[in-house]
């Protein structure tokens, strides 16, 4: 073994006695804890992915199952405001008012399809309660192929239940809505 081989294998172990030394030394509980919160994260996190999936269930015309999707995600009492670039704004209690809600405007509308994309989730836990802010990108597909378009953000206050985290009450501030006709498809080119 050359020197600076054996020098580094004893720098190796000496990074590794110095880790193991603080990781000892940690107060008890304390990994726990941060364990503890990056699990309520992830469950708050699955909450507004849950809301996502049930309004395309909505969106694609299944509101039975648009309401079934919703039910871990809210509290039974649950409610719903949203906020909309004309100033127009709509308010609901209850999960299942809240489907009704999304149903009318998207049949109303005839859209044939829905996907919400959801992102830049940020989460602050105190205890049994937290805010969660979502931004949100969501695509609406109309029978001729065009498309409203909807971005805002989801602000949510968050409690834990006996069953688990759920959603108290959802504010949807959506800051543009425009649509988008259908583009004539491009053709191939020749080879």
């Amino acid at each position: 073994m050359s020197h600076s081989t054996v020098i580094r294998g004893k720098r190796s172990t000496l990074l590794i006695a110095l880790i193991a030394a603080i990781v000892l030394s940690w107060p008890q509980g304390v990994a726990a804890e941060q364990t503890g919160r990056l699990q309520d994260a992830a469950d708050i996190r699955k909450l507004t992915i849950c809301y996502a999936h049930g309004t395309d269930a909505i969106g694609r015309g299944d509101v039975a199952a648009g309401r079934a999707i919703y039910q871990p995600c809210f509290t039974k009492d649950a409610t719903f405001s949203a906020a909309f670039p004309n100033g127009q704004e709509e308010k609901r209690t209850g999960s299942d008012a809240w489907a009704d809600f999304v149903a009318t405007v998207f049949q109303g509308a005839g859209y044939t399809s829905t996907q919400h994309l959801i992102g830049t989730i940020s989460i602050e836990v105190q205890d049994k309660s937290a805010t969660m802010s979502t931004y949100l990108h969501a695509t609406h597909v109309l029978p001729n192929g065009s498309m409203d378009i909807a971005n805002g953000t989801y602000e949510d206050t968050v409690v834990k239940t006996e069953e688990g985290w759920r959603i108290q009450s959802r504010k949807l501030t959506l800051i543009t809505f425009l649509n988008l006709a259908p583009t004539a498809p491009h053709p191939r080119s020749e080879e």
